[in-house]
């Protein structure tokens, strides 16, 4: 039995953690494991032997972050192929030396230590060529899988499956880790994770890291709940904690194999540790839990898409589709693209999320454009602005393809029909790609007049998506909405068969406002028919969410329907259409100021330069960045430590402060004007780590609130941090550090900065950190996220001028 059929029929167990197996063995603080598999070969092998005597399955080979950023030969350094080609000699001879044939070999791939654009500098298809080197070398020296893990980001997990994908044909496994708050550092949700990798055919998907067993619970529920892939839970022994100078963990071996007991009664399939686990952990865990019943994984008959950060799914109360970013009719939209006026996009993007959207359609389709290129663009820049879901809208195979590849999450497909020449070129990219298609009953033959002519194309369409491995559940029909004006009896046929196909258990969707053509006062139409058809069991309408008549429709049908509790949504929307009623627009400086707010909170960096160029021809400069610009980045800071927001709203509102900066610097200098730098801040990932995500995070938001940041970039020996306070007579340094081996490294860094410079604060932060920890380190202040860093670091600048 190959491992992909093995996964579905009894549980298998992993290994545990790696990086304190080699600190207890002399690993040095900031070096670099994955070189052991070359210069302490032996010690590599033994802890694959013990862990496969403890009862594992699966031993990942000691490649984490094994890239070729990391390891490209140059300079003395080791080539990737070296590191790779040993780690995995390393650990089948230990599968050799234990004398079980069906032991597996996975090669371990974690994150590069970079974000990926438009948050960071990495683009998307370099990231996947990083990951296709390791990809390649592992499937060479004879991976059995590959394993993508402890990824925080659903953008560079997506790369990594993708490459893994594409150069190899071995079982692809892919797990995450999340915070407490059960999301990515990227903000998402373990059902938008489910989404997107089981679109990508993952063969086990799961969670690692970062959590110990307890805290995973829910997050682990939320995934069952939503996958029909096998499941994996490898947590942290908890968290970390130092005792007798030592680093150790704070759930116990016997405390964490009753935890896991518990997680595989749940219905995981395979279970393993990270951080701080060994071999006691996982034989103690495989002791309680090997006799549970193993439970193969139901399918999942859920219809849903994601964002990066949510999941919108289908059957329950009528989706919300905005239709305004698409050129059909709308003559200032075809312009825009036309002029490559992608701000237009945006904002129009912005303001339908706001009017009550639940996915955006996306149609750059022009016969004068490059079409490949404008959809490229605006989904990925529609992507910074908003979290909802896209709809994919264009005609042209190569668009979607290219589309599709770059689309963070898992998309709606717009659309196949039930002719053959378009299915034969729209389901392989769903089926490599992921997404819920729209299906258009219509074929060779035209559009059917009666309702079985409609559900025949169904059913045919149906049939053919079988062929690729799509389910049902991944397509919503459109029976397509007839112009009554032409055809009389055109929408009484749509809604007999959006009532088939309901109770025929499949889903639907409709572009409602083709109804109504050729008609006066159209909206009028339109929103009965809208009615008409959400009572007839509608699933999603492609709509106009600035439309009032469709919004009052809406609204109105979930309060009438018992799909609104305690009417909450319908008071929400009826008081905000009051207010908006009452309120009359006042086109004055202080509605300017409001603008430029909400341009930097919403992430529009073109408006925010435009805005902050009209409120300098009536404003002083050093006004508007502290009554408009400032009071914007505390409002996404604080919405971003609620949870409100997430990473790359925080990081776009940033982006959008600095295009407005940038003009009121240019101003401030030509007319003499001064603005104080506040104090210095020295930054930097210790030493041994590569990871500098976090760090760069920290870097915008203090270089947005005035800070002088000195940025001694990632892998950074202590000795440069602590010269470095002392020559630039920094007041604080800030230290960033995501793996549990390079801990010891910052440890250092403070204990040396705290002789050289006793003066300067010491703030710390990072995954493997908590505040306990960072006391123990001696560590002034630990900061959970960046935000926390700014206001500890405006404290400390505050002393200074005191």
């Amino acid at each position: 039995m190959n491992l992909t059929e093995k996964i579905k029929n009894q549980r298998l167990y992993f290994d545990g953690g790696s990086g304190t197996y080699f600190q207890a063995r002399g690993l040095k603080p900031g070096e670099m494991p994955e070189i052991w598999n070359i210069t302490n070969a032996e010690t590599v092998k033994q802890m694959h032997l013990d862990y496969l005597k403890s009862g594992s399955d699966i031993i990942t080979a000691n490649t984490f972050g094994a890239n070729i950023l990391k390891f490209d030969g140059k300079n003395g350094r080791y080539s990737l192929e070296e590191i790779i080609s040993s780690a995995l000699k390393n650990a089948k001879d230990a599968i050799k030396t234990f004398g079980v044939q069906e032991k597996y070999v996975a090669l371990d791939i974690g994150p590069t230590g970079r974000l990926l654009k438009p948050l960071g500098d990495l683009d998307f298809e370099d990231a996947v060529k990083i990951f296709a080197e390791t990809v390649k070398l592992g499937v060479k020296y004879g991976a059995d899988l590959i394993l993508t893990e402890t990824m925080n980001d659903a953008y560079e997990t997506k790369a990594a499956v993708l490459a893994a994908k594409e150069n190899s044909s071995l079982p692809v496994f892919a797990t995450n880790a999340y915070d407490e708050s059960g999301k990515l550092m990227t903000g998402a949700s373990p059902s938008a994770m489910v989404a997107l990798l089981e679109g990508l055919r993952v063969d086990a998907l799961g969670i690692n890291c970062s959590l110990g067993p307890e805290k995973m619970m829910p997050i682990i529920q939320e995934i069952l709940k939503y996958s029909s892939t096998p499941v994996i839970v490898n947590p942290n022994a908890g968290l970390p904690v130092v005792r007798n100078g030592k680093t150790e963990y704070d759930v116990s071996s016997a405390d964490f194999a009753r935890s896991m007991e518990k997680i595989a009664k749940m219905g995981a399939s395979i279970l393993g540790g990270c951080c701080g686990t060994t071999p006691e952990y996982i034989k103690e865990m495989k002791a309680l839990t090997e006799k549970i019943e193993f439970s193969p994984v139901q399918k999942k008959n859920y219809t849903v898409i994601s964002s990066y950060t949510r999941t919108v799914e289908f059957g329950k109360i009528p989706v919300l589709i905005g239709e305004r970013i698409n050129p059909t009719g709308k003559k200032a939209m075809k312009e825009a693209l036309k002029s490559k006026n992608f701000d237009y996009l945006l904002k129009e993007a912005v303001s339908q999320q706001e009017d009550g959207a639940n996915v955006l359609d996306v149609n750059t389709g022009l016969p004068e454009i490059d079409e490949v290129k404008t959809l490229l663009n605006a989904v990925s820049l529609i992507q910074t602005v908003s979290d909802l879901p896209l709809q994919i809208d264009t005609s042209d195979p190569e668009a979607m393809e290219k589309a599709l590849r770059i689309y963070n999450g898992k998309a709606l497909i717009n659309s196949v029909n039930g002719k053959q020449e378009v299915m034969d070129k729209i389901f392989p990219l769903a089926a490599k790609y992921g997404g819920v298609i729209i299906a258009l009953t219509l074929d060779e033959g035209g559009i059917p007049q009666d309702t079985d002519g409609r559900m025949k194309i169904a059913r045919k369409i149906i049939g053919e998506a079988k062929k690729y491995n799509i389910s049902e559940k991944d397509i919503i029909f459109d029976p397509l909405a007839m112009t009554v004006s032409s055809e009389k009896n055109g929408a009484l046929v749509t809604l007999e068969c959006i009532k088939t196909l309901r109770k025929s258990g499949l889903k639907s969707s409709l572009g409602v406002s083709n109804v109504s053509f050729g008609l006066p006062k159209r909206p009028i139409i339109n929103a009965s028919f809208f009615t008409m058809a959400m009572q007839n069991g509608l699933d999603a309408a492609i709509i106009n969410p600035h439309s009032a008549d469709m919004m009052n429709a809406y609204f109105a049908f979930r309060a009438l329907s018992a799909m609104d509790e305690n009417f909450e949504k319908y008071i929400s929307y009826a008081s905000k259409t009051a207010e908006a009623e009452n309120s009359a627009p006042q086109k004055t400086a202080q509605n300017s100021e409001i603008t430029l707010k909400t341009a930097v909170l919403k992430g529009l960096k073109d408006d925010a330069s435009l805005c902050a160029q009209n409120l300098l021809k009536s404003q002083d400069a050093l006004k508007i960045i502290d009554e408009s610009i400032i009071p914007a980045l505390d409002e996404m800071g604080v919405k971003f430590e609620k949870k409100e927001a997430f990473l790359p709203q925080l990081l776009m509102s940033a982006e959008a402060a600095r295009s407005a900066f940038d003009v009121i610097k240019t101003s401030i200098l030509s007319s003499g004007e001064k603005r104080e730098k506040r104090c210095k801040f020295v930054l930097a990932t210790v030493k041994g780590d590569i990871h500098d995500i976090g760090k760069n995070i920290v870097k915008v938001l203090l270089e947005n609130y005035d800070f002088d940041v000195i940025d001694l970039g990632k892998d950074v020996a202590p000795e440069i941090i602590a010269e470095t306070a002392v020559s630039e007579n920094a007041p604080i340094v800030g230290l960033s550090a995501l793996m549990t081996t390079t801990v010891p490294a910052m440890e250092e860094t403070i204990k040396l900065v705290r002789k050289v410079k006793p003066d300067c604060k010491i703030v710390v932060g990072g995954a493997v950190l908590t505040e306990e920890y960072a006391n123990m380190l001696g560590a002034d202040k630990y900061a959970k996220d960046a935000m926390e860093t700014v206001r500890y670091a405006s404290d400390v600048d505050i002393q200074i001028l005191k």
